[in-house]
């Protein structure tokens, strides 16, 4: 084993934050309660913070050694000062690598590096600018009737049987094939590409056992060498997609990014493009049968589907939390924040608060300011996959209350959760008809 490990993106604290001095941080009740990888709070976290946000909305966990911020308000004041509340440390694990996933991770080299959601703020803007302008309406709308080709041929599979597991047959795979076609990988790679992927949300965000992380590290290596081939090929013979489009940006400036950060923006896009689409849509559709006058709603009415795409986002997000930590000392709210303090964004709490969409726990399609939540994020790291994952759970819902309008939870279901500190979605959906 090597005597140094040089872990870059996998260590838990980013290289030149030396970690904040938590002696003098408080001890407090809603410190001491939080415990974000017990099963009450995986099975559902939304009762904790909504006394958080009333009894004391920004605390420090000192299991944890992170500033917990739960109100909205609070929330968008991190969001919008990337120089105070830096990005870098948003994929690092939570739960530091174990010596043996680490000599695992250092064998395969995995060029692993920030790009687009964690980079410093002058970085992210020049690439944010590239990347995003070639995010467009037209690249976005031009997958539309594949999309929809694609959720009908699953609903197919299904629709005479008068049951289904609406995860496993339908939302796993969907938003995979869906966010293929848009970059331009095959189809036959997408699901084995999410099965890789997956394994992610648990080294950086959960609290995988040793033996969990040699495995996952290993998967991880598998989906970066599938990425650098496809980028590799694309540079040799670019498409008619979102990544022909960013070779073709290469080819004519080199000096706009490198191909390393092309396979690192690649690499994140495959994750992030579907995982959350996939847990969104299932969280919402068991929101909408359980709130089963809105599901009708919708069936007699679709074009409240749009609106109803926005209150799922904001009553059950498949993004949770998100993290920052401070360059320098400073306030939130009136609580002083050390420098170097990791902190938590509790975005799933302030879509809910109370003080900007009331009765923030109830579920309302009809509600005027739903899009307002904090699903893709706030400000200069706003998720620019944002449209792509609207008009995915459009078109599902589209064609589910087309095809099934009678359709409704099968009773006494157990729901289960990835334990994650960041992402939430439930693993199985049974429905019947």
């Amino acid at each position: 084993m090597s005597s140094k490990m040089n872990l870059g993106m996998f260590q838990s604290t980013p290289e030149g934050f030396d970690g904040a001095d938590y002696s003098q941080c408080p001890m407090t009740a809603m410190g001491a309660e939080f415990d974000p990888f017990s099963d009450a709070f995986i099975d559902n976290p939304f009762p904790f913070f909504q006394r958080a946000r009333k009894e004391e909305p920004i605390f420090f966990d000192h299991d944890m050694g992170y500033w917990v911020i739960s109100k909205f308000d609070d929330i968008i004041s991190v969001f919008r000062d990337p120089e105070t509340f830096s990005a870098t440390i948003a994929r690092h694990p939570v739960t530091p690598l174990c010596s043996a996933a680490a000599e695992v991770r250092n064998n395969q080299e995995i060029a692993a590096s920030a790009s687009l959601v964690d980079e410093a703020p002058e970085t992210h803007r020049a690439h944010r600018k590239i990347f995003g302008d070639a995010f467009t309406p037209k690249r976005v709308n031009e997958v539309d009737p594949q999309i929809r080709k694609i959720v009908c041929d699953h609903i197919d599979r299904f629709a005479d049987d008068g049951e289904a597991d609406l995860v496993s047959q339908l939302l796993y795979e969907v938003p995979a094939l869906a966010i293929f076609i848009f970059l331009g990988a095959p189809d036959n790679d997408a699901l084995l590409v999410k099965e890789l992927g997956a394994t992610r949300s648990i080294v950086n965000w959960g609290k995988p056992t040793d033996e969990e992380q040699v495995a996952m590290m290993s998967d991880i290596g598998k989906h970066w060498s599938f990425t650098t081939k496809l980028v590799d090929a694309a540079l040799e013979e670019p498409g008619d997609n979102y990544l022909g489009d960013m070779v073709r940006i290469y080819h004519e400036d080199s000096s706009h990014f490198t191909i390393n950060y092309l396979y690192n923006v690649m690499f994140l896009m495959q994750f992030a493009g579907h995982e959350t689409t996939t847990q969104a849509s299932a969280n919402g559709i068991r929101a909408l049968l359980e709130n089963r006058d809105q599901w009708l709603a919708i069936v007699d009415n679709p074009d409240l589907i749009p609106g109803a795409v926005e209150e799922i986002l904001r009553y059950d997000s498949s993004i949770f939390t998100w993290r920052r930590i401070t360059t320098k000392a400073t306030e939130i709210a009136g609580v002083k924040i050390p420098e170097g303090a990791k902190i938590i964004v509790a975005t799933g709490s302030g879509s809910r608060d109370d003080d900007i969409f009331p009765d923030g726990d109830e579920f309302n399609i009809y509600r005027e300011n739903a899009k307002r939540n904090l699903a893709f994020g706030h400000g200069a790291h706003f998720c620019m996959g944002a449209p792509l994952a609207r008009l995915e759970m459009k078109i599902i819902l589209e064609e589910l209350v087309r095809r099934v309008p009678n359709m409704e939870l099968v009773e006494g279901q157990i729901w289960e959760y990835i334990p994650s500190l960041c992402f939430r979605g439930i693993q199985h959906l049974k429905v019947k008809w």
